[in-house]
């Protein structure tokens, strides 16, 4: 589990084909303090396991399911990832609960500057934009971010100078594909609406007009 703030960026150091997949040797940008085997990186939004892990440097494995649902198969040498550890009980929830399992893949169609900030315009696979609200959570490879709007198969962010240093967004051109995780709680609703079960104790059934009737919707 991963929050979405990012701890730094690395550097693809190599990476080859196995069996389908890929492996990628990653050098970050820190020292990974106390590592352990077999923990989860997140990298661009991207659960992977680490191992051989040594100083700033790590290899990961990546099923044909993942480069299939990311943008992980389009890192070459040398490009620059997010990286986040994964999240310890006593760490502060700086952005959201984000799982690290990328949903879809989106596209940059327009960035604008409006003074130190920039806003960026994605487009989204439509059976995904339902899951998008204004004012919402939504992780662009692998960062916690707030949407400003949102319409059919569209959303916008606004990026702050520190978020712009720190990933790599400052490099991503208009056409630029990210890993989307869209926010999990309205996917963990959507699937209690269309439930057909409710409780064995009051005979109450999920539905909007449940909801409605206990405020929540």
């Amino acid at each position: 589990m991963f929050t979405g703030i990012i701890l730094g960026r690395g550097t693809v150091a190599g990476h080859r084909s196995v069996r389908g997949g890929l492996v990628f040797d990653i050098e970050a940008g820190f020292a990974i303090d106390d590592p352990q085997e077999g923990e989860s990186i997140a990298v661009n939004g991207v659960c992977l396991t680490a191992y051989n892990i040594s100083a700033n440097r790590f290899s990961a494995d990546v099923s044909p399911e993942t480069l299939s649902r990311s943008t992980l198969g389009d890192l070459n040498i040398t490009r620059k990832v997010n990286l986040e550890r994964a999240l310890r009980l006593s760490d502060r929830l700086g952005g959201h609960i984000v799982s690290g399992h990328v949903d879809c893949v989106a596209q940059l169609i327009d960035r604008k500057t409006r003074g130190d900030f920039t806003i960026l315009n994605f487009t989204v696979p439509p059976e995904q934009d339902k899951y998008i609200i204004e004012k919402g959570s939504i992780t662009v490879d692998g960062i916690s971010l707030t949407v400003n709007e949102c319409s059919r198969g569209k959303f916008s962010v606004s990026i702050i100078p520190q978020t712009m240093q720190v990933t790599t967004l400052g490099e991503l051109k208009n056409g630029g594909r990210v890993n989307i995780e869209v926010d999990m709680i309205g996917k963990y609703v959507e699937k209690l609406l269309g439930e057909k079960s409710g409780s064995e104790q009051d005979g109450a059934v999920i539905s909007r007009g449940y909801l409605a009737e206990k405020g929540f919707y």
